[in-house]
């Protein structure tokens, strides 16, 4: 299914393709904790940004290697490349339309993300 997706403003918009049936984590890391992101990991093969590219900016933190993508007009991060998947894109589920037919919630141990990434990283493979 494809989906359209955006920033609150409209200035980032992108498509990805994703099932109708979706399974996002829910990570409780403290940037994820405190944006509400649910995570989508797909391919990047499966991701097209549409429009934005000269609104976006980019916030590393830790070890730097996560690329949080925002748009510098209304500050929501609608994808990120994530440091669990260096070859995928993390899409905001909650940045999308139309809403996936059902949607799998998996609690993610982002606290203690060493131990818990590797379950992550079948996500990003086509």
């Amino acid at each position: 299914m494809l989906y359209r997706g955006h920033c609150h403003c409209g200035a980032v918009r992108f498509e990805v393709e994703a099932p109708e049936d979706v399974e996002v984590e829910d990570c409780n890391c403290s940037i994820c904790r405190m944006t509400g992101f649910l995570h989508l990991i797909v391919p990047a093969a499966r991701f097209r940004l549409l429009a934005g590219e000269a609104e976006l900016e980019t916030y590393r933190f830790n070890t730097g290697v996560a690329a949080h993508r925002f748009c510098r007009i209304c500050g929501i991060k609608s994808f990120y490349v994530p440091r669990s998947n260096p070859d995928g894109i993390d899409v905001n589920l909650r940045c999308l339309t139309p809403e996936p037919r059902s949607v799998t919630i998996v609690a993610f141990d982002g606290r203690n993300w060493e131990a818990s990434a590797p379950a992550l990283a079948h996500k990003s493979r086509s």
